[in-house]
């Protein structure tokens, strides 16, 4: 039996305009060698507030383009926020975050992400003028 991996790296993130982005590539580019993990969990946790983590459709970008419409339709900005010192996007931002989630868990099998044919990683962008991101990405696995 294989000895316990166990690695944890940060990933970092270009700054994004606001919106739903794919990003597993740029993921995998900054994740420990996955190929010495034949079984396990990745775990990729976002160290901010205003940005969320989601899996969905990598192949059609109108996907994309729906969620940030249907959440800036379900979450709008002019709404009477009592947290509003950070401007009208903040607020929404962090509920966006709360709905969507700031962490997923993704399965490893045989070196690789064990991911759906069309699913990929998003980051959700949540904030007009955000700054670069930061993951906690964790493998754990044999």
């Amino acid at each position: 039996m294989s000895q316990p991996l166990f690695e944890q790296t940060i990933i970092k993130l270009p700054a994004h305009p606001r919106g739903v982005h794919l990003v597993s590539q740029e993921v995998l580019k900054q994740l420990p060698d996955l190929s010495a993990c034949q079984v396990g969990l990745l775990h990729l946790f976002m160290q901010h507030t205003s940005a969320s983590l989601a899996l969905n459709e990598n192949a059609d970008p109108s996907v994309r383009v729906d969620l940030e419409n249907h959440l800036n339709r379900m979450v709008p900005e002019n709404a009477p926020y009592l947290h509003a010192d950070e401007g009208p996007d903040d607020m929404p931002a962090h509920i966006k975050s709360v709905l969507i989630g700031e962490s997923l868990l993704l399965p490893v099998r045989e070196g690789r992400m064990a991911l759906g044919t069309w699913q990929g990683i998003y980051l959700c962008e949540h904030r007009d003028h955000a700054g670069p991101r930061q993951l906690v990405a964790t493998l754990q696995g044999r």
